[in-house]
């Protein structure tokens, strides 16, 4: 099963960062409308990213959501480590009996090939910031210019 917390907390930061680029106001609602997912699913993903500082809600009918600290402060790293906390990215199998070569040996190996795997993908992810994907974001959108991340009224224009 694929876990999709890491794109997801991705979608809703960089929505909240281009929101406040925008000078607009973001809210579980309008994240939830965007990410065609319940407001309860988007408050549940905001809890670790609340706690580790990337971004920060207000409550109440003129509540908010903002970025935590600057874009440019903001790695995407940190936002994978903060919603998968320490999940691993691959998971190995539970150990089985060593019967033969493989089966004695494959547990250490997978072990090792999957942490390695995973520092090598957060390698990646702490060269970019939010403010980094935000602009590539941008550069590449042919649709729509102003890059809004506020949902379209019509169902050809999908939001986010």
């Amino acid at each position: 099963m694929l876990d999709i917390r890491f794109p997801t907390a991705l979608q809703m930061v960089l929505c909240v960062a281009e929101s406040e680029r925008e000078g607009k106001r973001s809210t579980s609602k309008i994240l939830a409308m965007g990410l065609e997912a319940n407001p309860s699913f988007v408050r549940k993903m905001m809890v670790p990213l609340t706690r580790d500082g990337i971004i920060v809600s207000t409550l109440g009918r003129s509540g908010t959501i903002r970025l935590g600290r600057p874009a440019e402060a903001i790695s995407l790293c940190d936002i994978y480590t903060s919603v998968l906390e320490d999940k691993p990215l691959l998971a190995g199998r539970p150990e089985v009996p060593a019967r033969c070569l493989v089966s004695a040996n494959a547990c250490w190996f997978f072990k090792e090939l999957a942490r390695e795997a995973e520092q090598a993908s957060l390698d990646v992810l702490a060269k970019w910031t939010v403010a980094d994907a935000l602009q590539e974001i941008h550069m590449r959108d042919s649709r729509h210019p102003e890059g809004s991340c506020e949902p379209q009224k019509d169902s050809e224009n999908a939001a986010i």
